[in-house]
């Protein structure tokens, strides 16, 4: 029965593959690809259900035995992420098909979004650490082609730069595991914690560990994110909407997964250190969404911003700030994309990014300015939207943990983000229209309705947070104590 743990890489998989022999039938693309992705956002939640009942589930492929084979570990916290993700990544698909254009789309767009997919949902899966090289590598090589076939010379000099970085941070990571495996000789997961847990995290191990999280960091956007703003702004707005809910969460998870399960004995190192790079990035990240006036590069840098404020409840590390961070990570896949999304028409109803060529939107398009102040709030923590219950559980923990300089930086953050977002609002939305109405973009209805299902998207998850508590109290259990998930993949018939 655990073999549905697989539906979630194997639907998006297997639909990649059989889109490559449909390349000129746009609009079957178009239909399957987003049936597929429904089917395994509604597969997670099934999957939830049963961990809810039966406790963590795993599958071993060929039936070898842990820790000798390849596996898959279904958590609640790595199933409200590819629910969450595979959802939102339908919905990025539903807008690429008013926004991207055929050239794009009989380029293999759909297959490439649906590999990058599977190896976002086998990343979150998988109990092995071979196998999470390999489908960072799957998705890592999806994300290369979408860069390269949205076309321009802007997005050629991007992609050599994304693909650099992380081409050395993938060369990094297998290192990491060689060092790894050499010192405590087994790449499965739970078997890992065993034997660190009984070697006593060493300082070898503790340095080895810091190489993951260069990694990750990396990956993840943690201080070195210098990648993101260039290679994120080029990009066609479905592409960004897509990689912005998607990729830097998988870097985030594997943090996340590695600090709790694996290195967690040494916190006065290396979740002090992950706190130290939190605030760096907040700064960073909140310097550029000021200094900018394109908005694309705004809204790239609260990506930046978000990832630093996720890391600071690692640093913390209570079951609060556990809670809000899961919290928060469903909340920013959601409502990333949905940013990317409404900069997206901005710039097809201006014809440009910059803020100062732009004026009174709202009264022009009224419906995208209602959701782009959605948005706005929700970004900020305002409740009743869905970033309130995040930053507040992070707050919480922070406080809980005496961490009053961290949460200085979360509530200054919180403070900037909603500055550099009324920025926008006032210089792009408000004021005087400059668009007559025989030069008025009609925007269809293809790229209003994925934005209207994400906005219903934000809201829900803050009025309807009590229906996720479950989940996420579920997932932070593993998280705070790691014999759940040792027990489940190393002790279970």
């Amino acid at each position: 029965m655990n073999n549905i743990i697989v539906l979630p890489v194997l639907v998006p998989l297997l639909t990649a593959i059989t889109l490559v022999f449909f390349r000129r039938y746009i609009h079957l693309q178009r239909s399957i690809s987003v049936l597929a992705l429904i089917i395994t956002s509604g597969i997670s939640i099934y999957v939830l259900e049963k961990i809810q009942v039966h406790g963590v589930l795993r599958l071993d492929f060929g039936g070898w035995k842990p820790p000798y084979g390849i596996l898959f570990v279904a958590d609640s916290f790595a199933m409200l992420l590819v629910a969450v993700g595979s959802f939102v990544a339908a919905i990025c698909l539903m807008f690429a098909f008013g926004s991207i254009g055929r050239d794009l789309e009989s380029k293999y767009f759909y297959s490439f979004s649906l590999f990058l997919v599977a190896g976002v949902n086998g990343s979150f899966l998988t109990g092995d650490l071979f196998n999470l090289f390999v489908c960072f590598e799957v998705l890592l090589v999806a994300s290369y082609v979408l860069l390269f076939i949205a076309g321009g010379k802007s997005q050629l000099t991007a992609s050599i730069t994304y693909i650099t970085v992380n081409v050395i941070s993938s060369w990094f990571f297998l290192v990491s595991i060689g060092f790894l495996y050499g010192t405590v000789g087994t790449l499965n997961m739970a078997h890992l914690s065993e034997r660190i847990a009984e070697a006593g995290q060493t300082p070898l191990l503790t340095t080895i560990s810091l190489l993951f999280l260069l990694v990750f960091g990396i990956k993840a956007g943690l201080l070195l994110y210098i990648w993101l703003p260039d290679s994120y702004s080029v990009l066609p707005p479905a592409i960004a909407a897509l990689f912005g809910a998607l990729l830097t969460k998988v870097g985030i998870y594997a943090v996340f997964r590695f600090f709790t399960l694996l290195f967690y004995h040494e916190p006065q190192v290396t979740h002090k250190l992950i706190g130290i790079l939190a605030v760096i990035t907040i700064v960073g990240g909140c310097l550029g969404s000021i200094a900018y006036h394109s908005i694309q590069k705004v809204i790239v840098y609260n990506v930046v911003i978000a990832v630093g404020f996720i890391f600071l409840a690692l640093a913390v590390s209570t079951e609060a700030a556990l809670q809000g961070a899961i919290y928060y990570l469903m909340h920013d896949m959601i409502v990333k994309a949905l940013l990317f999304m409404i900069g997206g028409m901005v710039v097809i109803a201006t014809g440009t990014t910059r803020m100062e060529k732009m004026s009174g939107l709202i009264g022009n398009y009224p419906l995208l300015g209602v959701l782009y102040f959605i948005t706005m709030l929700s970004l900020a923590g305002i409740p009743p939207f869905s970033g309130f219950i995040g930053k507040f559980l992070i707050g919480e923990g922070a406080i809980e943990n005496g961490s009053y300089v961290l949460l200085a930086f979360a509530f200054l953050s919180s403070l900037l983000v909603l500055y550099s977002l009324v920025r926008v609002f006032l210089s792009c939305f408000w004021g005087e229209t400059i668009i007559g109405e025989d030069e008025k973009v009609k925007l269809p209805a293809s790229l209003y309705i994925p934005s209207v299902i994400l906005t219903i998207g934000t809201i829900a998850l803050g009025l309807g947070a009590e229906i996720f508590t479950s989940y996420v109290t579920a997932a932070t259990d593993v998280l705070m104590n790691p014999k759940i998930y040792i027990e489940a993949v190393l002790n279970r018939n």
